[in-house]
């Protein structure tokens, strides 16, 4: 078995640690940055060896039965008052993210979406006022510099919060077929 980790993997290889590492992030194993490490790895990976580095220290897919990380049945909404019209949430969600109407975010997408967002927002936070700081002391306004840094960044961000929305809208919508 000591030659296995020499040999080359094949791309279904790779993909089957790619699927083990998803199944990780979504049991809370391992960070949204800690995954895209190890999936950026394991489609690099050549041999069995390296493949099998990016999966050691995770234990073995559990079902939801044995898992402690099963998720428990939801919570009714609250009744509303009597002679009140239904709420639908159309507004942005907790995460500052636009909630889809009816209340399709679920809450692992808005936490992903809340985490994914907020070092952006952080460093908008330093920069912004940065910015104005030097328009009030100078007079003019020499150009929105934080945008070259925002900009682009802010860009890449919404990206992935798509991919991310997209992935919830569709794993809905397997479920609700399956």
């Amino acid at each position: 078995m000591d030659g296995r980790r020499e040999m080359r993997a094949a791309d279904r290889d790779r993909e089957a640690v790619a699927e083990r590492l998803r199944v990780a992030l979504e049991e809370g194993r391992l960070g949204l940055h800690e995954y895209d490490e190890r999936l950026a790895r394991a489609y690099g990976a050549r041999t069995y060896g390296e493949l099998d580095e990016l999966v050691a220290d995770l234990p073995g897919v559990a079902s939801a039965e044995r898992s402690a990380l099963a998720p428990t049945a939801p919570t009714p909404p609250p009744a509303a008052p009597a002679g009140s019209e239904p709420a639908t949430s159309t507004g942005p969600g907790p995460s500052g993210a636009p909630a889809a109407s009816g209340g399709s975010g679920s809450p692992e997408t808005r936490s992903r979406l809340l985490w994914l967002w907020m070092p952006w927002l952080r460093v908008a936070a330093i920069l912004l006022p940065i910015w104005l700081i030097s328009v009030v002391a100078s007079g003019h306004v020499a150009g929105v510099w934080p945008l070259w840094v925002l900009g682009p960044w802010g860009g890449l961000v919404l990206m992935q919060s798509v991919g991310l929305i997209g992935a919830d809208h569709g794993r809905k919508r397997h479920d609700r077929r399956g």
